[in-house]
């Protein structure tokens, strides 16, 4: 067998498989993602991103057709005994990056979830993965995996025959993994087998239920919850308590099942559903790995870490692992890291995995106490947590001087100017040269480091930084009142204060913060003392001026 000319396999083609496939594949590695699935699935499944997935697929370049293919959260609509009890939307006072100085802190430009179906989703980043020449290979069931001797690759066996040779293998393959099995690796953790819930998408004719509103229906003996799909003209997420034999095990979902129970909670005559399809049972499992690699082989997603449904963080949590993953396995592939940084992959979004567990089942409860009296809903499920922003990684070993902090840490939002470690705030501000309105995750997107600069002071490491190239980008970050002349390439004005008020920089202030691929404080340091910068750069990228080419 000769020499891997694939750098990484990517197993599994959901949205973490997709998201970490072109994260991988802008860098310009060797990527290929296989699935076993004969087609890909139409299912809608989880319903859309949250705040902090929306800035990752905005620097994936998907976020505007994410947008445009689907719509805003809907207010729900709770009925009772049939009849309708209580409306609340629990987004009415979300609000996108505030208008007002200081901006508080994590500032973003998405202030709220956005509901699409996956396979849309899915579809979406398909298409821009082809762009990059890769295409997810159907199909195709990994049995087999060996890393050789010499620890340079791992080979891959299919079940169609034959083997095939990787750098890097990454297992994005859900809950019921193979790459998570033949690695080896105990999936812990419980399932409710009285907590159980039947799912499925139906088509329904029924005027009356207006597709602006989430319905809810909840009664002492179930309950049926009904979402429009965005994109379809009757297409409805159904989700329901199930039906229940004589002996009270939950009976098979069915189109006549989901017919008597929308007739049994709603009230209205069941033949106004007239389709459904992938239909599925749904029991509560709150399981995880307790590491994410073995060698040469990653998990990411459902098949390190599956957890209630309330909040809705599957598919999101997924797809920050990707993220935090992608731009580690790039450097480490361009020769610029050693293969360590691997490490920070699990280091960091373990403990982000039992956090996202413990919240999730502390949403449940809250939300099935909530529904237990008239005009609970299922927005007990959210809270600011559940947008994402606030998770950082203040332990890690790349925070900078924040690496002493303990790994039981929960992610939480800084309450003033970020740590290292912490999520990056955004800022609007203007591009220096053209005046146009930009913000600061618009300078962040793309596959690079970014360094800020604030005040003059911040210039002289700037110049610096352009030394690295591609791989990482300054940007000096000008105060309204500086006078920044002819501006360096990339430079912002901050002419409304909010970067600044961001980052702790006060008034007539300076300082240096380094910032991640994936949008996370690497260091932060005075603008006189510049080492702590050189450092984390070469820790990451090498000496400057190193040639950025994937091996």
């Amino acid at each position: 067998m000769t020499d891997a000319s694939t750098d990484v396999l990517i197993v599994g083609a959901g949205p973490t498989g997709l998201t970490l496939a072109l994260d991988l594949a802008r860098r310009g590695a060797a990527v290929r993602i296989v699935d076993r699935s004969p087609a890909h699935p139409r299912t809608s499944r989880a319903k859309g991103p949250n705040a902090r997935s929306l800035e990752i697929l905005a620097d994936l370049g998907v976020a505007d057709e994410v947008l445009a293919a689907g719509s805003a959260p809907l207010p729900m609509r709770v009925y009772r005994d049939h009849r309708p009890v209580a409306e609340t939307d629990p987004w009415a006072d979300a609000t996108p990056t505030p208008a007002p100085a200081p901006a508080p802190v994590p500032t973003t430009r998405f202030d709220r979830p956005w509901l699409i179906a996956q396979w849309r989703l899915e579809e979406i980043l398909r298409a821009r993965l082809a762009g990059h020449g890769v295409h997810v290979e159907l199909g195709r069931e990994v049995v087999g995996l060996a890393e050789e001797a010499g620890g340079r690759h791992v080979d891959v066996t299919f079940a169609e025959g034959g083997a095939e040779r990787a750098r890097y293998v990454v297992g994005c393959d859900g809950a019921h993994s193979s790459v998570r099995k033949l690695l080896g690796i105990m999936f812990d953790g419980t399932t409710a087998e009285d907590q159980v819930m039947v799912t499925g998408d139906v088509e329904l004719d029924h005027e009356d239920l207006g597709r602006d509103r989430w319905h809810q229906w909840f009664d002492e003996d179930g309950a049926v919850m009904l979402c429009p799909i965005p994109g379809t003209r009757t297409g409805w997420w159904f989700q329901a308590g199930p039906e229940r034999d004589a002996d009270g095990r939950p009976l098979a979902p069915t189109l006549d099942g989901f017919r008597r129970l929308f007739t049994r909670h709603t009230g209205l005559p069941g033949h106004h559903l007239t389709r459904a399809e992938l239909l599925s049972t749904y029991r509560v499992n709150v399981r995880m790995v307790a590491r994410y690699r073995v060698g040469r082989v990653l998990l990411a997603g459902d098949a390190a870490h599956v957890h209630a449904i309330a909040g809705g963080l599957g598919m999101n949590t997924g797809i920050q692992d990707a993220f935090n993953l992608g731009w580690k396995l790039g450097q480490v592939l361009a020769g610029q890291a050693d293969a360590g940084l691997l490490d920070t992959y699990e280091e960091e979004r373990l403990p982000v995995a039992a956090w996202t567990l413990d919240l999730t089942s502390d949403r449940l409860r809250a939300t099935l106490e909530a529904i237990r009296e008239p005009g609970g809903n299922l927005g007990s499920a959210m809270t600011p947590e559940t947008a994402g922003l606030g998770i950082g990684y203040r332990w890690s070993s790349l925070a900078g001087t924040e690496a002493g902090t303990k790994a039981t840490t929960a992610p939480s939002a800084p309450a003033t100017s970020p740590h290292a470690g912490d999520r990056a705030p955004d800022a609007p501000c203007r591009d220096s040269a053209t005046g146009e309105r930009t913000h600061l995750y618009g300078t962040f997107a793309g596959p690079h480091t970014t360094v800020l600069g604030f005040g003059p002071a911040s210039a002289a490491v700037l110049r610096e930084v352009a030394a690295y190239g591609a791989g990482v980008r300054a940007c000096r970050v000008y105060a309204a009142h500086e006078d920044h002349g002819t501006p360096q390439p990339g430079a912002v004005v901050d002419d409304q204060g909010h970067a600044a008020a961001a980052y702790g920089i006060g008034a007539g202030g300076s300082g240096l913060v380094v910032v991640r691929p994936d949008h996370h404080v690497g260091v932060v340091a005075p603008a006189g003392d510049p080492g702590s910068v050189r450092e984390y750069l070469r820790r990451l990228h090498g000496a400057p001026g190193m040639v950025d080419a994937v091996r």
